[in-house]
């Protein structure tokens, strides 16, 4: 049975911290390095629905791709939220280790995971990292599709194959246009119209699109845009890291059990959709996202 400093030593020959960005908080956030490890858990957020389950399993170490402290803290006391989850994870002796943004250029890594998800072939980085001779890693990928597809179809394999979320998939364009190169960016994308732009795709798949850049983006060409939940198009890249882990462990013998979350942590509960498209008129239906899902594939 391994150490945790022997497993986050694997883990950080994945995901270096120091190709994290310099604003990220990634790394080794609660755990003895002496400790032993049997049974690990990936999720997306270091929620208290999380840490919870890790109990339940009787893991001995979480890893999460977002960071639990993002921009520090003067306390981990118990009242907050925040130190709840420090305090869980210590009384229930449960390391927590971070892999983001070190995560995102990987190779393979998140926007890889996503892409994988959607049946897309990877084609290059959409912002290579520079320090990488092969061209491989970078944030982003561009992709192809195994064959052409209108917008609405391609949205529509999207939302079979992404872990379901009360947002679903939004759509910017023309949804008849037919598609054939797509740039996808698990998390947060509308900083990288530039890189899309240049790209020359025809679609691009990402979360979290605000109202001016899509705009801005759809005014400039005919880019479609495809609008997932921050979570769902992160959510793939944990199968893929335990994938990565269990293969070590293997390699290595040390007969580690190796989980993926499907508890649902996409902040967003219900979505209430307009009977037609015109700002006069009221919602009127409803959807609940589920909490959590089967035991087997992506949550839905």
């Amino acid at each position: 049975m391994p150490r945790l400093s022997e497993v986050i030593a694997a883990l950080e020959k994945l995901w270096p911290a120091e190709r994290a960005e310099s604003w990220d908080a990634v790394g080794t956030v609660v755990g003895d390095p002496d400790q032993e490890v049997s049974r690990v858990l990936f999720a997306v957020d270091p929620v208290r629905d999380i840490v919870d389950e890790a109990v339940k399993l009787g893991a001995d170490l979480l890893v999460t791709h977002h960071p639990l402290y993002l921009r520090g803290t003067t306390t981990v006391a118990a009242s907050t939220f925040k130190g709840r989850v420090v305090h869980t994870l210590i009384k229930n002796d449960i390391a927590l280790h971070v892999a983001h943004t070190n995560a995102d250029t990987a190779d393979p890594g998140v926007s890889d995971a996503l892409a994988g998800a959607l049946d897309l072939r990877v084609v290059r980085p959409l912002v290579p990292d520079p320090t990488d001779p092969e061209g491989r890693r970078g944030l982003g990928r561009v992709c192809e599709l195994d064959h052409p597809l209108t917008v609405r179809e391609f949205a529509a394999r999207a939302a079979e194959r992404l872990p379901a979320t009360a947002q679903g998939i939004r759509v910017a364009g023309d949804p008849e246009r037919v598609i054939r190169t797509i740039a996808v960016s698990g998390g947060s994308g509308d900083s990288l119209f530039d890189q899309v732009r240049a790209a020359g795709v025809d679609a691009f798949l990402t979360a979290d699109l605000r109202h001016h850049p899509a705009s801005e983006a759809v005014s400039h060409s005919p880019l479609a845009l495809l609008d997932a939940a921050h979570w769902a198009t992160e959510w793939p890249w944990c199968e893929l890291a335990a994938a990565q882990l269990d293969e070590i462990s293997d390699r290595h013998g040390w007969d580690l059990r190796v989980h993926v979350s499907k508890t649902v942590t996409d902040p967003w509960t219900a979505h209430a959709a307009s009977a037609r498209p015109s700002p006069t008129t009221l919602p009127t239906s409803a959807s609940r996202a589920p909490s959590s899902s089967s035991s087997t594939g992506a949550p839905n």
